[in-house]
């Protein structure tokens, strides 16, 4: 089939990993570059924080989640990147004053589901098996099975892949104005398709109803004081930070969620809380260095879900929220399975 796909962030792109794998002919429409310096999908930490999502997330995002946790791979060797996929579970930890909280923050997710109850409780001593660098912690929890995908890696070498592939026609830097059954629209013209995928993301509010963003704020930081291994997260009263680490010594901080669809240079309350916040976690990143800092939105719908929305000759995917990396490819294995692909 000649299918076209509108919008080639995270969602586009496992998309057109997958159909490129079953023969498809694809054009491609983004109103960023092939390098999606603008996406979403470039500004994530990448965490597959299947288990410690649950606290607020539906138990729809728990099974989506562990899918693609399996699924992951595969894409990643599809792209000779099997080294960006890390699954060595994760930290999370909290100050003293703060124990409570965390407590009540495990037992929440082993009320919600069986496996949580592999979730181990760590004591000073065990926490300086694991990640050394945290020893002067006494109190986290350890959550086997979580890891990461290296987002900004997987971005460019999907790029790259993609852009080589003789399969594919990619119009980059246009605006598509309206997805429709069998046709994308741009520049005052509609070219027709086999089939459509809508997954703009943002880009589709003007025929997704209800479709918010959600700003999120993160600091890369290169910190060679610093060895941290696993995403780590640190529960505080006003929100849970997390640590991820990339190779080399750089690690992505970010915890900020805000119901604003401003994509504007991150405030100073919010880079002397995350900074404050990360400093107190080690002490080595005193002397780390702000590499980037980076704010974008993601598209979130009323119930924070995501949806497939399928019609004559067209799918529609959106509203991953804050759990791109963690959903994408179970939400597309699912579109392509109510489809005619195969």
């Amino acid at each position: 089939m000649h299918i076209g796909i509108a919008g080639v962030g995270l969602v586009g792109r496992v998309l057109v990993l997958n159909l490129l794998r079953q023969g498809h002919t694809l054009t491609l429409f983004d109103e960023d570059s092939a390098y999606g310096d603008k996406a979403a999908g470039m500004t994530a930490a990448g965490m597959l924080a299947v288990f410690a999502e649950l606290e607020t997330a539906e138990s729809e995002i728990f099974e989506y989640g562990k899918r693609s946790i399996v699924l992951w791979p595969a894409l990643l060797k599809q792209l000779d990147i099997v080294e960006a996929y890390q699954q060595k579970g994760s930290i999370i930890t909290a100050h003293p004053q703060d124990y409570n909280e965390l407590e009540h923050f495990i037992e929440t997710l082993k009320s919600k589901v069986e496996e949580a109850s592999q979730i181990e409780l760590l004591d000073k001593a065990g926490i300086a098996v694991l990640e050394p660098d945290l020893e002067q912690h006494s109190k986290a929890f350890y959550i086997p099975h979580e890891g990461q995908v290296d987002a900004q890696r997987f971005m460019k070498v999907s790029s790259d892949y993609i852009l080589s592939h003789p399969n594919v026609i990619w119009h980059q830097e246009t605006k598509v104005q309206e997805v429709k059954e069998g046709e994308i629209c741009f520049s005052g013209v509609c070219e027709r398709f086999d089939w459509v995928f809508d997954a703009r993301g943002l880009g589709a509010q003007n025929q997704v109803e209800n479709l918010r963003g959600v700003r999120g704020e993160v600091f890369w930081l290169d910190a060679p004081e610093v060895n941290i291994t696993r995403p780590t997260r640190m529960l505080h009263p006003r929100y849970k930070i997390y640590i991820v680490p990339r190779p080399n010594n750089r690690y992505i901080i970010g915890a900020t969620e805000i119901e604003s669809e401003d994509k504007s240079p991150m405030s100073v309350r919010s880079s002397l809380e995350l900074l404050s916040a990360v400093y107190s976690m080690h002490s080595g990143f005193a002397e780390a260095r702000i590499v980037n800092t980076l704010t974008n939105c993601r598209p979130t719908l009323k119930d924070n879900l995501p949806t497939i929305t399928q019609g004559e000759k067209i799918t529609r995917i959106n509203g991953l929220y804050r759990h791109g990396y963690l959903l994408a490819p179970a939400i597309v294995e699912q579109a392509l399975n109510k489809g005619v692909y195969q």
